[in-house]
């Protein structure tokens, strides 16, 4: 028998750890949210940066991210990333409810590059 969140949490790999030169790199493809419940995590690593580093986050009822818009994490938004906050891990949250079924992570870079990785972390609806 499962006795907490964390033994039955799924973790998806979203960005594995990389060096984003650019917004398109440091943009994910749509993550896939149905059949989630409760809170999602977004967890973003950060390492050393040039530049600025942004976040923010979509939605939108298909994969391909057509008209989609924009959520804000329970919380408000994470602040800009620069070289002085850099090296660190952010998580943003969003209740499952407020995802269309897939959620995006969109890092505008305005000088690269910035090393980056994105999980998500939650709670499939009906775990075992």
């Amino acid at each position: 028998m499962l006795n907490s969140f964390l033994e039955s949490a799924t973790v998806t790999a979203v960005i594995n750890p990389v060096s984003a030169a650019n917004t398109a790199a440091a943009t994910s493809a749509g993550i896939d949210t149905r059949g989630y419940e409760g809170d999602i995590l977004l967890i973003l690593q950060v390492g050393v940066i040039t530049g600025t580093l942004d976040f923010t986050f979509a939605t939108a009822d298909n994969s391909g991210m057509t008209s989609p818009t924009t959520i804000v994490p329970v919380g408000g938004a994470i602040a800009q990333i620069s070289t002085s906050n850099d090296v660190a891990t952010y998580v943003a949250v969003f209740p499952a409810t407020q995802s269309k079924g897939w959620i995006q992570v969109i890092g505008t870079i305005a000088t690269g590059p910035a090393l980056i990785g994105y999980s998500m972390v939650g709670l499939k609806k009906y775990a075992s």
